[in-house]
């Protein structure tokens, strides 16, 4: 393998790399502010109300199971690469949320 290919980055050194550091120290909370309105792909800046009222809520866990599908479908999955088995439990959590749904509408 070649090294002209690689970066390398040193946490030792974090004037390496692109960031004009100087720049973004010198910013005033104004400045972030302002950057954070005219930029419409932006999340909205959270207040301390915001803060006061969030609560930490962790995922529930996950259980281990084994669990028998035919060979086409975890192929499928498989073929898209890491985080699979992520993927095959989304579609069984939609297809869950999906079936809760029409639990209510019956209700």
């Amino acid at each position: 393998m070649s090294d002209e290919r690689i970066t390398k980055r040193s946490v030792a050194d974090p004037t390496d790399g692109q960031t004009d550091w100087k720049a973004l120290d010198a910013l005033t909370d104004e400045d972030i502010e302002a950057a954070v309105r005219e930029d419409p792909d932006a999340a909205p800046m959270l207040s301390a109300d915001w803060f006061s009222k969030a609560q930490v809520v962790e995922p529930a866990g996950k259980a281990m199971v084994t669990l028998r599908v035919d060979r086409d479908v975890l192929d499928f999955f498989k073929s898209s690469g890491r985080g699979y088995q992520t993927r095959m439990n989304a579609v069984l959590r939609a297809f869950m949320e999906h079936g809760q749904e029409q639990e209510k509408r019956r209700a």
